[in-house]
């Protein structure tokens, strides 16, 4: 309809120029003036379209009634006069010259006009998307910002953080003011898994084109435009679509990282409270737990007459030294979250370290025996020999918890760690072994028990956080999985390696650490 209408005006324009032309004829003005009248109506043709075609055509046609009207003989398309041969070039050229120019000027205003249409639209989309509160709010803006601006029906379907399709999605119809529809989209299994698998910038579905908008490599929403709507759209509405999509994406990773950034300090913040109330009560705890234990220790040696109290005072001092080694790896545990570990390494020698440590538990565990295996040469090592040292006692109480009632416990010191320490080898657990020297240039100590074992299901989580193992022989001693988590954290710090493992040819588990050995000729 709209080319019939085109087509109209054009035949019209040159009727008129062909009667202006007859009166110019009547007039006696010379035919120069007849050919640029027809100039002045290829001029106004042309203005109702940008198409080059349409410029040629109308330039021949104009040459074509300059011809027949007015070049003797009229009414003919021959002529007896060859100078017209030039006036039919001259104005032939010169007619193409206009239409093209003003064709070319002509798509130049109409691509402007769309580039100042799109401009103000997304300034504004980017506006009313910066103030958005929240995301169910930016969805709302995305849908009919789309329909209104593309003239389309439009819907805005997100996506949690997660990954996973909105219950409902937002639905704009075209040309309905401030009429927003919740609809529920169709099968999401089916859905999530055509958009991640998508070749190409969108989706063609029986009643949309889904268009999604990703954040690096994970979805945020989707635009779905009417099938119908989409069909029809010229190359410069798809272009304004993309530049929406862009925007709109932008809008909801801000937003996504925004409440991502708000959840982290709220969890930073919850984590600090929880760190500074366990500290506080552990110190208070900790203080009347030594008077407790130095108490029970006088009790026990004052009723060496009265064996029932001196069974009931002996309970007394090993359930409180349990207590206040359980404070302790808290206050550990809590400082190591708050402000990290700081390492003060020194070069110490391997047995004196490992020496104070047993002495330590020998003292809160005289029923148990515990063994040590030194090697013949004197080995050293760089460490904060305060922290090592807590391995060796949080390892030993770990071993003493998980055997038999006076079960011998073993401690070996040897030059070069052992292959299943090696990250990687029989899934022991890595303790960030990077950097960390060659298997045959570390010192290993290993600690090992006569107990159950650890079970295969528990060895990939036994220096987890908050891990704890079932055993039975110490029912009274609840496990609150700290003493692992800061042994790990600690060797970790230190470069070193960390594994446990079920002890070979033997019952019972062993738990190993190797640190880099300092060589007799590098100590100054």
């Amino acid at each position: 309809m709209e080319r019939f209408r085109k087509l109209l005006v054009t035949a019209a324009i040159f009727a008129a120029a062909s009667l202006i032309g007859y009166g110019f004829s009547i007039a006696g003005f010379p035919d120069a003036s007849i050919a640029l009248v027809y100039l002045l109506a290829v001029l106004f043709a042309v203005r109702q379209t940008s198409s080059l075609l349409t410029g040629l055509i109308t330039s021949l046609a104009a040459t074509f009634c300059f011809n027949y009207f007015f070049a003797e003989p009229r009414f003919t398309l021959t002529v007896n006069d060859p100078n017209y041969y030039v006036t039919f070039l001259v104005m032939t050229v010169t007619a193409l010259a206009v239409s093209t120019l003003t064709a070319r000027v002509r798509r130049d205003a109409q691509t402007a006009r769309e580039r100042e249409q799109e401009a103000k639209a997304l300034y504004t989309l980017t506006n009313l998307l910066s103030d958005a509160p929240n995301m169910e709010t930016i969805e709302e803006i995305a849908a009919g910002a789309v329909s209104e601006g593309l003239q389309c029906g439009a819907g805005c379907l997100g996506f949690d953080a997660s990954g996973n399709p909105e219950q409902t999605y937002i639905y704009k119809p075209y040309g309905r003011e401030r009429s927003l529809i919740r609809r529920e989209p169709e099968e999401k299994e089916e859905l999530l898994f055509r958009l991640n698998h998508l070749r190409e910038d969108h989706y063609e579905g029986e009643e949309f084109y889904d268009w999604p908008m990703f954040s690096e490599d994970k979805i945020l929403g989707v635009i779905r435009i009417q099938r119908a709507d989409m069909e029809k759209m010229d190359p410069s509405q798809i272009r304004m679509l993309h530049a929406m999509l862009d925007s709109i994406s932008l809008a909801m990773d801000r937003f996504r990282t925004a409440e991502q950034r708000i959840q982290s300090r709220e969890e930073a913040s919850r984590e600090r409270y929880r760190a500074n109330l366990l500290r506080s009560i552990s110190h208070d705890i900790r203080t009347p737990l030594t008077g407790i234990i130095g108490t029970s220790e006088m009790l026990t040696a004052r009723l060496a007459d009265e064996p029932d109290a001196r069974q009931m005072a002996e309970h007394i001092r090993k359930d409180a030294a349990w207590l206040h080694s359980l404070v302790e790896n808290i206050l550990t545990l809590t400082r190591l979250q708050d402000q990290g570990l700081s390492v003060a390494m020194e070069t110490e020698v391997v047995e004196e370290i490992v020496g104070g440590a047993v002495a330590r538990v020998a003292e809160l565990h005289p029923d148990h025996e515990i063994e040590v295996e030194l090697p013949e040469e004197l080995l050293m090592a760089p460490m904060d020999a305060k922290l090592i040292e807590q391995v060796i006692i949080n390892l030993l109480e770990n071993a003493i918890k998980h055997s038999p009632p006076n079960g011998p416990v073993l401690v070996t010191v040897a030059a070069g760690a052992a292959d299943w320490l090696r990250p990687g080898a029989g899934d022991p657990q890595d303790a960030g072994g990077q950097g960390a020297a060659s298997l045959r240039d570390m010192v290993m100590i290993s600690v090992c028990d006569e107990g159950t074992g650890i079970r295969e299901k528990d060895l990939p989580h036994i220096f987890e956080l908050f891990y704890s193992v079932e055993h039975h022989n110490r029912s009274r001693q609840r496990s609150y999985g700290l003493g692992l988590t800061i042994c790990e954290t600690i060797i970790r710090a230190h470069q070193g390696l960390i594994a446990a493992r079920n002890r070979e040819g033997a019952q019972g588990a062993e738990f190993a650490f190797a640190l880099s050995q300092q060589k007799g000729e590098e100590i100054q």
